[in-house]
């Protein structure tokens, strides 16, 4: 397979050279990242919850807390994701 190497930019740092392909950047907002992370450890603590006994009985109920917490923490990022999401669309509506 042949390279076009004319259409790329080409960069040179110290002795190496680097290939910029000309582009767009994906459009992440990092809802969806957020959204998957948060029912994750949701998904987590349901799980630990019939093992409440086994886990107090050797002292590691912060697992079923730790999840407790990430899904509290992740509910926190969605919506500062989900935020910032909208004021990025209405900026560039207007």
């Amino acid at each position: 397979m042949e390279r076009d190497d004319e259409l790329a930019e080409k960069r040179e740092i110290g002795t190496r050279t680097y290939l910029i392909a000309d582009v767009e950047p994906l459009d992440v907002d990092g809802v969806r990242t957020v959204a998957v992370g948060t029912a994750l450890w949701f998904i987590a603590f349901v799980a630990l919850l019939p093992f409440y006994g086994p886990l107090a009985d050797h002292g590691r109920t912060w697992w079923l807390w730790t999840c407790l917490a990430g899904f509290g923490l992740g509910l926190c990022g969605y919506e500062y994701c989900r935020r910032r999401r909208a004021a990025h669309e209405a900026s560039q509506a207007g």
